[in-house]
């Protein structure tokens, strides 16, 4: 039996993802994190099925992190904002909770890249990546539901270097695992 390259089976295939914006601060008007990443997304071809912006409160962030996670059209969440160490940021304590597995690699390889961009400051950034699994019961039939979440930074060029460097590249593979 020969070797099954799955990565360029699920090339080109397209991905709806929804966009959270985890933020005391940011409007439609300013969110330009949220923005660049609609942008990077439908410019690869991936559908953008849902956008919103949620106050950094644990509550708002895990009531649409489990929404949006059962939502059968949804594949990917990309959060951004709250990943920081400050008080106000809850994203990582909230979202990491909700998840099935952990992708470990997803934030030792933003970091190292950060660090080539940014310096020492890079350490401080809590950008995650994991894979929230839910029951969803359609009719008699319950079934298990996968969707990979990442959470980047709210700053826009780090949501670029992101998408660039490491989800864009293997979204299309990555969904493709997570639904086989």
């Amino acid at each position: 039996m020969g070797h099954v390259d799955h990565e360029s089976q699920s090339a080109g295939r397209s991905v709806c993802c929804a966009i959270i914006t985890c933020s005391d601060t940011r409007t439609p008007d300013n969110d330009t994190s949220g923005r660049k990443i609609q942008e990077l997304l439908t410019a690869a071809g991936h559908i953008v099925g849902h956008y919103q912006i949620v106050p950094d409160e644990p509550a708002a962030i895990r009531q649409v992190c489990k929404q949006m996670a059962r939502r059968a059209d949804l594949h990917a969440l990309i959060f951004n904002g709250g990943t920081g160490i400050s008080r106000r940021d809850n994203t990582y304590e909230t979202v990491i909770r909700q998840l099935s597995q952990f992708i470990p690699g997803f934030g030792e390889i933003f970091r190292q890249l950060s660090f080539e961009a940014i310096g020492p400051a890079a350490y401080l950034s809590r950008a995650f990546a994991g894979i929230i699994i839910t029951k969803v019961t359609k009719g008699a039939n319950d079934h298990e539901k996968h969707v990979v979440v990442f959470c980047l930074p709210g700053s826009t060029p780090a949501v670029e270097l992101a998408l660039q460097r490491l989800i864009l590249p293997t979204l299309p593979h990555l969904a493709w695992e997570i639904a086989r």
